[in-house]
């Protein structure tokens, strides 16, 4: 059984990422878990999660880019942009038209300064904004750059059900780690003038993990304790360039020393001879150094 690694989680709707956590910490009998991105209760889909020493792994993943399928409900306008919030303005949105939406979302794709929800995570002066917004503070957020790579259009829903006077767009988005869904469904709907809100996101990618392989909470009940998908090394190796160490370079390595450069942009897995994960590794001024060291103790 191993104990230390990655599990690629299909997040199911009305749980937190750490309620996701705390189920995994009871399932694999280890408070050393941890997970690579918040997804909002409301989101589901692939939720990188990190056991034993892999916890050490998250950073990288946090980092690494994301993609998701959504619907944007334009012609309401919702104090957290995504449909969690109270509707504060309502505009029918027919008068958009196919045209118009395309531009309004071609806008939107590329490097862009985006504004984050008022509704995050990001921390003002020591306090989550969303804490700040639910006190009843006005949260004003700083632009950030990001990049959406790819912002498609699927579809455009205009009979939707018990709602008239607004529109659905069914959009599917690969961005750069740090980008709101949120913020995109917002910004879509003010340029049309109309406003709008998320109704659905499912993370459908982060970095190389997929969908494809990822496993829901009743899947890891039936197989626990070992819940672990993807052993520490398979997992660096995945989301890794690959140097080989000699057992003295591994050594050197595992007790802090410096290896010279293999001339391998970025951070990358030192490997022993017996293919066990030494350290993550980057190159700086003509040597190669740990940035982490997960060799055993």
């Amino acid at each position: 059984m191993s104990t230390d690694g990655l599990i690629v989680v299909d997040k199911p709707g009305g749980m937190t990422s750490h309620d996701v956590v705390a189920r995994i910490r009871r399932l694999a009998r280890t408070r050393r878990v941890g997970h690579g991105g918040t997804l909002d209760p409301m989101a589901t889909g692939v939720l990188v999660i990190g056991v034993g020493r892999a916890t050490r792994l998250l950073t990288y993943v946090i980092g690494a880019g994301k993609s998701y399928t959504a619907t944007i409900r334009l012609g309401q306008t919702t104090v957290t942009d995504d449909a969690e919030g109270e509707v504060t303005a309502a505009v029918p949105a027919g008068g958009a038209d196919d045209e118009a939406i395309r531009a309004a979302l071609s806008a939107l794709t590329g490097e862009i300064d985006q504004v984050p929800s008022a509704v995050s995570a990001i921390k003002i002066n020591g306090q989550r904004a969303y804490k700040r917004v639910r006190d009843g503070e006005t949260v004003e957020l700083a632009a950030r750059r990001v990049t959406v790579s790819r912002l498609a259009l699927l579809a455009v829903r205009r009979d939707v059900p018990d709602t008239p006077d607004v529109v659905d767009l069914d959009v599917d988005v690969t961005c750069s780690s740090g980008t709101y869904i949120r913020a995109i469904a917002r910004d879509v709907g003010r340029a049309l003038g109309v406003g709008g809100h998320l109704t659905a996101l499912r993370r459908t990618a982060v970095g190389g993990f997929t969908l494809a392989e990822s496993v829901t909470l009743a899947g890891l009940e039936e197989r626990a304790p070992d819940v672990v998908g993807l052993p520490l090394a398979a997992a660096a190796d995945r989301f890794f360039p690959r140097r080989e160490a000699s057992a003295d370079e591994a050594r050197t390595l595992s007790h802090g020393g410096p290896l010279g450069p293999a001339g391998i942009t970025g951070p990358y897995a030192v490997f022993d001879p017996s293919g066990g994960l030494v350290a993550i590794v980057s190159e700086r001024e003509g040597r190669a150094r740990a940035e982490i060291v997960l060799a055993p103790a």
